[in-house]
């Protein structure tokens, strides 16, 4: 029996942007409701090293890499909307199970599999944009859409810090169960599929492989893949060690939420100058740009840390603006790399998707491990991962970008 869907008429141009951002913003919540919670964490659970809770993200984004190398090929074969509602379902399921695990493996385990659920909104949101649309509006779609995901990172964080003024940490975990029924019914309601039967293609090994064979040969797609899990690393370095940093070094306390809401604040106002400026001047142009100023200005951060110990609105002006130009650079380089792999949207979007939480949880718990009591290493990964994704930027084939140059 068919469910009685609110979809006599498809989504509109904002509805269809502000549903990819809800697809998108889940992971952003999932990550940052719980920085506020690290230390009763750390309590609770006796851990030794308060970086260890640490863990609690990096197992998440391990889970969700891991699970879009599925979800692609699987949204490819049976389409894209029951492939996100599965994946939706077992998101809320696992948030339920991460609050109420009694011992700390068990947690990470419940958390991995709420990762593994996270894939599905991750690859399809994607899928859903190239299906829809291409070349600079495609770059419109995506930097709107991170523009709406972006604001997540600015209120996650007081979110679970009002959670523990009311309540205990586990309940940080509700609001995860609450925002993925949310998009679940969103999705059930009004979300038509946008890979009609004929494009569809078989499951088989030899689709699959043949299919992660053809992103995996398309010199720009994995040339702006690369970079872009390059600039993750160091932009999920500060995400791990952010509350290490505010309350250690700078004595934040209750005010961490407020201060890391005003520097991820810039991505937001970032993604949104992007989607103005995308269309005139075309994605890759603005992605060397980026990451141009990105080295630059943690170089000149490196050099005022010689000078001595630095004040907080130092810090804060630093910061916000290496999460100012991150903006810039995430909507662009995924657009960059879906652009020549439309035919191949949802395969192509769970490689990406893969290979980028991966490397950008496996270099950001990396650098997160590192934290000293200082920001020397969180800025020296920004030049140094920023140099690296650059420096491959510039190298990389321009033909992903023929329409948006």
């Amino acid at each position: 029996m068919t469910l009685p869907l609110l979809r006599n008429t498809p989504m509109a141009f904002a509805e269809f942007v502000a549903f990819v951002a809800a697809c998108m913003a889940l992971n952003a919540l999932a990550i940052d409701v719980m920085l506020p919670a690290l230390p009763d964490l750390n309590a609770d659970f006796f851990l030794a090293d308060p970086n260890q809770s640490q863990a609690v993200i990096a197992v998440y984004l391990l889970g969700m890499g891991a699970s879009q190398l599925i979800y692609g090929p699987l949204s490819d074969r049976f389409g894209r909307r029951p492939v996100l509602i599965g994946g939706l379902m077992l998101f809320s399921l696992a948030g339920l199970l991460s609050a109420l695990a009694p011992s700390f493996p068990l947690m990470l385990a419940a958390r991995f599999v709420q990762g593994l659920g996270a894939g599905a909104p991750r690859v399809i949101a994607v899928s859903l944009a190239r299906d829809t649309y291409s070349g600079r509006q495609l770059g419109r779609v995506m930097s709107l859409a991170m523009m709406v995901f972006m604001a997540v990172p600015i209120l996650a964080p007081s979110l679970g810090q009002l959670i523990l003024l009311v309540a205990p940490w586990r309940w940080a975990f509700g609001a995860l169960v609450v925002g993925g029924g949310a998009v679940l019914g969103w999705t059930l309601f009004r979300l038509e599929e946008s890979l009609p039967a004929e494009r569809r293609r078989p499951i088989s090994p030899a689709a699959v492989i043949d299919g992660f064979r053809i992103a995996l040969t398309t010199r720009s797609a994995m040339g702006y893949m690369l970079a872009m899990g390059l600039v993750l690393g160091a932009h999920m370095g500060f995400i791990t060690s952010a509350q290490r940093i505010f309350m250690d070094i700078f004595d934040a306390g209750q005010r961490f939420s407020l201060l890391f809401a005003l520097v991820a604040m810039a991505m937001s106002v970032a993604a949104f100058t992007n989607s103005r400026l995308v269309m005139r001047f075309g994605m890759r142009r603005l992605a060397i740009v980026g990451l141009a100023a990105l080295v630059l200005l943690n170089t000149a951060h490196l050099l005022l840390l010689t000078q001595g110990p630095e004040s907080l609105p130092m810090f804060l002006l630093m910061q916000a603006g290496s999460m100012f130009l991150f903006g810039f650079l995430g909507a662009n380089l995924n657009a960059l790399a879906m652009e020549p792999l439309g035919h191949v949207a949802g395969t192509a979007s769970s490689l990406i998707g893969f290979f980028t939480t991966v490397s950008g949880a496996l270099l950001g718990f990396g650098v997160g491990q590192l934290f000293d009591g200082s920001v020397v290493p969180l800025t020296l990964a920004y030049v140094v991962l920023g140099t690296a994704a650059l420096g491959v930027v510039m190298r990389t084939d321009r033909t992903a970008d023929c329409a948006a140059a």
